[in-house]
C-alpha cells in the first residue's frame, strides 16, 4: 500500500515549509528512517526521514517550492505499484462560489476592495504580520490555495512598499537585504513574543569557580573534543534544579498553564541567518557524558543545516549562553509556549567580598526572563536563587 510523503508540521503555528532538496531521486528505493528530503521551516533547516519503505514515486513538488503543511508531495510505493492520482476536490470551487454569491448580496460600496470583488481569505498568521508591518491586505493578491493570502504574500508586499519609498537623499540608494525564510520568521516570532508575552526579568551574579573546577575534573582522562563544556554543565545543573521548580518548566497554552512531565532543555545555537533551539530531551536524567555528546552532535547538525524535526521539538525551557562571545550580560526573549529562558554571560574575574575582604573571583551573570502569566516574581526568584546555589556546588547536582 502506498505511503504518502507530506510536508511536516513541527509546531501548531507553522503554515508551510520550503523544499530545499530531495535526497533521493524518483524511482529509487527508500528505507524507513532514511533521509528523504530537506526543508526549511520557521525554526531551522531540517532533514525529513522516510515514513516507510518503498520506491519514491509521484513527486509533485520541485526544489524551491513553498508547500502548505500536510500537503502530499510524493509517495512511497511497492515495486510495480503506481502512486495514487492527485485528487482535486470540489471544495475550493464551492467556497469560491459561496464567497462570490455572498459578495453579490452586499452593496458595492460595502464590499472589500479586492481584485475579484470578493473578501480575501487570509491566514491568521498573515493577518497578524500585515498588522505589524502596516500592510493593507486589500491590496494584496493571494498566492495560497484558493487565493488565500499567506505570510509570504504579506512580506512581499511590505518589501515592495519599502522599495517604492523615497530615498533619504537625492542620488543615493538605500541597500535592501532580502531575508531568508528562517531570518524573516525568527523576526516575526520574536516580535510576537515580545509584544504578547508579559516578560519580567531577574538578574543574579554567581561565583563560577566551583563550576570551572568541576569542568576541569571531568576533562581528566577524556579524549580531545569529548570533554564536557561549561555549557554542558549548565544544562545538567539547570535541568536538575527545574525538577524542584516544575512551574518554571511549564507552558502557557492560551487558557491556562500546562505542567510538562519532561524537562527538555532547548539550547540556543547560532546558525546562518538566525538562531535555532536544539533540544536536549530529558536533560535531568542524562549522564553528563551522554549529554555532552548529544549537544555536540546537535551543534554539528545545526551548523551543517542537517537538523531533524525531533531535534528542535518539545523544548520546555531555553538556555542561551553567549559567554564564548565575551558578553558580560544580556536579556533574552522567551520562546512561547515556554515560560522562561535563562541568559548566561561570560565568566570573568571581578572584585567581590570574600570572607569579609576584597577578593578576585570568576563571576558569571545570569538573567532570567519569565512569563508573568505562568510564574510570579517570588517563584522565579526562588528558582534563580537555588540555581545559583547549585552552580556554587555543582558536583552535588551533576
Amino acid at each position: 500500500m502506498a505511503i504518502s510523503v507530506v510536508m511536516p508540521a513541527l509546531e501548531m503555528a507553522q503554515e508551510n515549509g520550503k523544499l530545499l532538496a530531495w535526497r533521493k531521486k524518483e524511482g529509487e528505493s527508500v528505507s524507513k528512517g532514511e533521509p528523504l528530503l530537506e526543508i526549511e521551516t520557521d525554526k531551522a533547516v531540517v532533514e525529513v526521514e522516510a515514513p516507510g519503505d518503498g520506491i519514491l514515486a509521484g513527486i509533485t513538488a520541485d526544489v524551491g517550492a513553498v508547500i502548505p503543511v500536510g500537503e502530499t508531495i510524493a509517495w512511497l510505493v511497492a515495486p510495480g505499484e503506481k502512486p495514487p492520482a492527485k485528487v482535486v476536490t470540489a471544495a475550493p470551487a464551492a467556497r469560491a462560489t459561496s464567497a462570490a454569491q455572498a459578495a453579490a448580496a452586499v452593496p458595492a460600496q460595502a464590499r472589500p476592495s479586492t481584485a475579484a470583488g470578493v473578501a480575501a481569505q487570509i491566514s491568521p498568521k498573515a493577518r497578524r504580520l500585515a498588522k505589524e508591518l502596516g500592510v493593507d491586505i486589500a491590496q494584496i493578491q493571494g498566492t495560497g490555495p484558493d487565493g488565500t493570502i499567506t505570510s509570504e504574500d504579506v512580506q512581499a508586499a511590505a518589501n515592495a512598499k519599502r522599495g517604492a519609498a523615497p530615498t533619504a537623499a537625492v542620488g543615493t540608494t538605500a541597500a535592501h537585504e532580502p531575508l531568508s525564510q528562517l531570518a524573516r520568521l525568527m523576526a516575526e516570532r520574536t516580535t510576537q513574543s515580545w509584544t504578547s508575552v508579559p516578560h519580567f526579568f531577574l538578574v543574579q551574579s554567581v561565583d563560577a569557580g566551583a563550576l570551572i573546577d568541576a569542568q576541569k575534573k571531568l576533562s581528566q582522562g577524556t579524549a580531545a573534543g569529548t570533554t564536557p563544556t561549561i555549557t554542558d554543565l549548565l544544562i545538567k545543573v539547570l535541568a536538575r534544579v527545574l525538577e524542584k521548580h516544575p512551574r518554571m518548566n511549564a507552558s502557557w497554552v492560551g487558557d491556562g498553564v500546562r505542567l510538562n512531565p519532561e524537562i527538555n532543555i532547548s539550547v540556543a545555537m547560532a546558525v546562518k541567518d538566525g538562531v535555532v533551539g536544539a533540544v536536549i530531551p530529558i536533560a535531568n536524567k542524562q549522564p553528563i557524558g551522554a549529554l555532552s555528546v548529544l549537544r555536540r552532535e546537535l551543534t554539528e547538525r545545526a551548523r551543517g543545516g542537517r537538523l531533524r524535526p525531533a531535534d528542535i521539538s518539545g523544548g520546555t525551557f531555553t538556555l542561551s549562553n553567549l559567554g564564548m562571545y565575551k558578553v558580560g550580560a544580556f536579556t533574552a526573549i522567551i520562546t512561547p509556549p515556554q515560560c522562561a529562558i535563562l541568559a548566561v554571560g561570560a565568566i570573568a574575574d571581578a572584585v567581590v567580598p570574600v570572607d569579609g575582604k576584597p577578593g578576585i573571583r570568576p563571576m558569571m551573570t545570569m538573567t532570567l526572563s519569565s512569563d508573568h502569566r505562568v510564574v510570579d516574581g517570588a517563584r522565579a526568584a526562588e528558582f534563580l536563587g537555588e540555581l545559583a546555589g547549585a552552580i556554587r556546588e555543582p558536583e552535588k547536582w551533576l
